[in-house]
């Protein structure tokens, strides 16, 4: 497995792999319609507003995840998704985007991450208070944090 900076010939794999967590496993209400981000990743999180990565293993796209860079030192976890053939401890493809992403957000100085998900990714909350994610509640949350409709539990790390 490697991790890869985003390049435009995997777009067509990572929107079907997150829309297929999302809808197809854990019965979200969201569409591509609701993400315009996936449809335009580089005007999203290139060019000092953050970084997109994919977990690719022969070439195929088995995990993503990006940040958006906030105000104030701050950063956003968003799309973080992992194909469940390649969960767990066996294979560690979201601890390896994670730890990507938490190294790009020290090299660019920033303080604290945060991150929104739903409140049917059980695992996943298990995930991030494992890596030192703190639960907040919305309140908490920076102005420039943009919340999804599906948003219902929030997290914090501090990195500095």
């Amino acid at each position: 497995m490697q991790i890869k900076s985003y390049e435009e010939k995997y777009c067509d794999q990572l929107t079907k792999l997150i829309l297929g967590v999302q809808q197809d496993e854990f019965d979200v209400a969201i569409t591509l319609d609701d993400q315009p981000d996936l449809t335009d990743i580089p005007g999203h999180y290139f060019d000092g507003k953050g970084h997109f990565w994919v977990a690719v293993q022969d070439d195929v796209v088995i995990g993503t995840i990006a940040v958006l860079f906030l105000e104030n030192g701050h950063a956003a976890i968003r799309k973080l998704f992992t194909d469940a053939n390649f969960r767990g401890k066996e294979y560690q493809t979201g601890q390896k985007l994670l730890d990507a992403l938490e190294a790009f957000c020290a090299e660019n100085g920033k303080n604290a991450i945060y991150l929104g998900t739903t409140d049917k990714f059980k695992a996943a909350h298990r995930f991030y208070e494992k890596n030192g994610y703190e639960e907040i509640n919305k309140t908490d949350l920076p102005a420039d944090f943009h919340i999804l409709a599906v948003d219902s539990k929030f997290y914090r790390k501090n990195v500095k």
